[in-house]
């Protein structure tokens, strides 16, 4: 019989390219992912890693090994998820979320006494990843769901093992001190509106800076990057700079800042990630309901309830 957790680490170290970065996905040390690899090599009587230069590769076998994977994990998964629905079908154990920091902040972190007070026996754990890093997890099986956004437009592509829904569209307000000039404008602001304005913006390479890009191209006057959305915010109460803030990422603006719409605002799409094979798990169709409830009821509105939102 192979062993299920071997398999699992050999399709780690298939994705990650490294037993040390396996290791650290599956909460194990090098050693012991090297040990539990041996061992399948010697259930199987053949090879599946070879080395190269300072790393490893899969051989034939090993390849062949970790495509057929998919099914064996996907098979014990509908066993669990049976057996729960045999039983009350009340969500319970550990659900592993991995999200992006904004996610964790605007659509988790307001769900979780509503989730744990709905389901007690339910223990939700959640670990800050990139949605690339995030899908990966889940496919893999070490994580249950994944939040994860769109990148620049385009959804995030799927295996065919996964499947999602669409929780929720971000968008991009300018955040500003009451006493700019702009605070007193009635409208959405527009591009003509920003021009001549300093700003401080996330760095080059970030979705915000591809945001900040598109609405101010021409020559914009950055005067800090800053990756941190509360010092932007900071920044922007001390006087002379504009940011544009992700509501999901937004803090509390207090009384010194007020937030401006835009008239064509940058969006991201939000969806919930995980495997086909747990359609049927108590535990993610709670979540789910959580998170859906959480959005109709306004989250955007929500977000910061002291928060002077000016325009439609």
């Amino acid at each position: 019989m192979i062993d299920v957790d071997a398999l699992r680490a050999l399709r780690s170290v298939a994705a990650l390219g490294t037993l040390v970065r396996a290791a650290d996905e599956l909460g194990f040390t090098a050693s012991a992912v090297s040990q539990q690899l041996k061992r399948l090599e010697r259930q199987l009587g053949v090879a599946v890693l070879a080395p190269a230069g300072r790393g490893v590769v899969l051989t034939p076998a090993g390849r062949a090994l970790v495509d057929a994977a998919p099914e064996v994990f996907q098979a014990l998964e509908r066993c669990a998820e049976a057996a729960q629905s045999v039983s009350s079908g009340a969500p319970r154990g550990t659900l592993h979320v991995v999200a992006f920091s904004t996610g964790i902040r605007g659509l988790l972190a307001p769900v979780l006494a509503g989730l744990s007070a709905r389901c007690p026996d339910l223990r939700v754990r959640i670990t800050e990843q990139d949605p690339d890093e995030a899908l990966h997890s889940v496919d893999a099986g070490t994580a249950d769901v994944a939040l994860v956004h769109d990148a620049d437009g385009l959804p995030v592509p799927l295996r065919p093992s996964l499947t999602r829904r669409h929780l929720h569209t971000d968008v991009g307000d300018v955040v500003l001190s009451r006493a700019h000039p702009l605070a007193a404008h009635g409208e959405p602001l527009d591009e003509g509106d920003l021009a001549g304005h300093a700003w401080v913006t996330s760095p080059p390479g970030t979705v915000c800076h591809q945001w900040f890009r598109r609405l101010v191209p021409e020559e914009p006057d950055v005067r800090h990057l800053v990756d941190d959305f509360a010092t932007q915010l900071a920044l922007v109460a001390a006087g002379g700079v504009l940011a544009l803030i992700p509501r999901l990422a937004r803090p509390s603006l207090g009384g010194e800042l007020v937030s401006r719409t835009l008239r064509r605002p940058p969006k991201r799409e939000v969806d919930a990630v995980w495997r086909r094979s747990a359609d049927a798990s108590p535990a993610i169709r709670a979540l789910l309901t959580e998170l859906s409830t959480w959005d109709k009821e306004g989250l955007n509105a929500r977000a910061d309830p002291g928060a002077e939102i000016i325009g439609p």
